[in-house]
């Protein structure tokens, strides 16, 4: 009996050897991007130049806010589908609101498929604009599974609404078991209340462009769009960009690659 539960113990040690050594790291490019709900800065409505702009920096993951899904204003269009046709991406919406004869909410296109999501409804006071966080699961070609979440905070002075959607979001995700990248626009600068709040659980790159206005395109100068993970001991950040396409949208988009090693 002794030497059976030796041997189990030594299959079970090996086993778990071998799983360890077969983790690989990934490298990931992830963006960004408010998309002004289909239109650009000449308010014209241009889908194929929002898919341009993807399809030129090439991610992997892609968080999109003001998102819009079937409304008069966007033409009926659903804006997640026809830009995961135009970019070769899978594509998934997450309503903040019923909006102009539609939904207006958050949306994520990724080159993974995914294998599990959430539509995180945010809290707000009683007139404030609904927010959602689109939290959605991916497993890499290296058999990774990563946690991307999408949202767009309130977008007022006042950062009630804000604060209570920061501790939400913590509350919900923080001590999550999956490595988790928080991608979005955030309406929230540095050393503001909110970012604070995120901040316990969710760290900022230490990359020297970080923190570079991403608002308005024209001229940024304040930074309230983010790329932000947990685990920061399992990220190494290789580049970090704000990119300011001032057609496409009034926003700098914000693109980062980073390492992940399991």
């Amino acid at each position: 009996m002794r030497n059976h539960i030796i041997k189990l113990l030594l299959f079970v040690f090996i086993g778990g050897t071998s799983y360890c050594s077969l983790a690989q790291a990934d490298t990931l490019r992830v963006m960004s991007f408010n998309i002004l709900h289909g239109a650009t800065t000449k308010n014209d409505f241009n889908l194929d130049t929002i898919a341009g702009v993807i399809n030129h920096y090439q991610p992997d993951l892609v968080a999109l806010q003001e998102v819009d899904f079937k409304t008069n204003r966007a033409k009926n269009y659903d804006l997640p589908t026809e830009l995961g046709i135009r970019t070769k991406m899978a594509s998934l919406f997450a309503r903040a609101m019923y909006y102009d004869g539609g939904e207006y909410g958050e949306a994520v296109l990724s080159k993974f498929t995914f294998i599990g999501s959430e539509n995180l409804a945010l809290p707000h006071l009683p007139n404030s604009e609904p927010r959602a966080a689109l939290v959605t699961r991916v497993k890499t070609k290296k058999g990774n599974t990563i946690q991307f979440v999408g949202t767009h905070l309130d977008h007022l002075k006042d950062e009630t609404d804000k604060v209570m959607q920061a501790k939400a979001i913590v509350a919900h995700l923080g001590d999550t078991e999956f490595p988790t990248l928080l991608v979005g626009d955030l309406n929230a600068v540095p050393n503001s209340n909110p970012i604070n709040i995120i901040s316990e659980k969710f760290s900022k790159p230490k990359h020297p462009n970080a923190w570079k206005g991403t608002f308005p395109a024209t001229g940024p100068n304040i930074c309230i769009d983010h790329i932000m993970y947990n685990q920061p001991e399992k990220w190494q950040v290789l580049e970090y960009e704000v990119l300011c396409e001032n057609y496409a949208s009034d926003h700098c988009i914000v693109i980062a690659t980073l390492v992940f090693t399991p």
